[in-house]
C-alpha cells in the first residue's frame, strides 16, 4: 500500500490528508451509536439513532465525492423535531451537568464528544474544500440532540442529571 486510498470519484488521496480524517471521525461516530444501540434504549430513541446512523453513512458518502450534496435540509429538520420532542419531557437546565449516570446516557455523551470532534473536521475541511453547509449543520444539531439525550436517557434509567460541583461549591462543602 503506498498510503493512499480512493475517493467516490475516482481520484486517489493521502490516507492522512484532512478529507479522509474527516471521514474517519463521521466513522468513529457512527462506530459509537452502534455501541449504544446494544444497551436497552427506549423504542423512540432506537428508532431516531438507528435513522441517524443511516444520515451518517450517507453523510459519509457526500465526503468521500467531493462537491455531492447527499445530506439535505430535511435531515436536518429530522433532528430538531428530536430535539423537540425528547427535550419536552425534561426539566429545564439549571446547572452545568456531567457526562454519566447510566451507562446508555454515559455513552450518549461520548457519542456527542466524537460528533463536536467530526464537526470541528467537517468545518476545518470546508475552509479548503468542498463541503455543503448542510453537513456542517447536521453534524451541529446531532450533537445538540445527542446532548438531550444523554438527559433523556438518565431519566429513562431512573436517574437524574449528574450536576457539575463549581470548585467554589466545592471548598464550602
Amino acid at each position: 500500500d503506498a498510503g493512499t486510498t480512493g475517493l467516490g470519484d475516482g481520484s486517489r488521496v493521502a490516507k492522512d490528508c484532512l478529507r479522509v480524517e474527516t471521514m474517519g471521525e463521521v466513522d468513529e461516530l457512527n462506530s459509537s451509536l452502534g455501541v449504544l444501540l446494544t444497551e436497552a434504549l427506549p423504542e423512540p430513541i432506537r428508532e431516531a439513532l438507528l435513522g441517524i446512523q443511516h444520515d451518517l453513512f450517507d453523510l459519509g458518502g457526500e465526503l468521500c465525492i467531493p462537491g455531492s450534496n447527499i445530506i439535505a435540509e430535511a435531515h436536518i429538520a429530522r433532528l430538531e423535531a428530536h430535539v423537540e420532542k425528547f427535550n419536552e419531557d425534561l426539566a429545564p437546565l439549571k446547572e452545568f451537568i456531567l457526562p454519566g449516570g447510566t451507562r446508555a446516557a454515559a455513552l450518549a455523551h461520548l457519542s456527542r464528544t466524537i460528533c463536536r470532534r467530526a464537526e470541528r473536521r467537517a468545518v476545518h475541511l470546508a475552509n479548503s474544500e468542498s463541503v455543503s453547509d448542510f453537513a456542517r449543520r447536521y453534524l451541529n444539531r446531532l450533537s445538540d440532540l445527542l446532548f438531550v439525550l444523554g438527559r433523556a436517557l438518565n431519566k429513562a434509567g431512573g436517574r437524574g442529571d449528574v450536576l457539575w460541583a463549581h470548585a467554589t461549591k466545592q471548598t464550602k462543602a
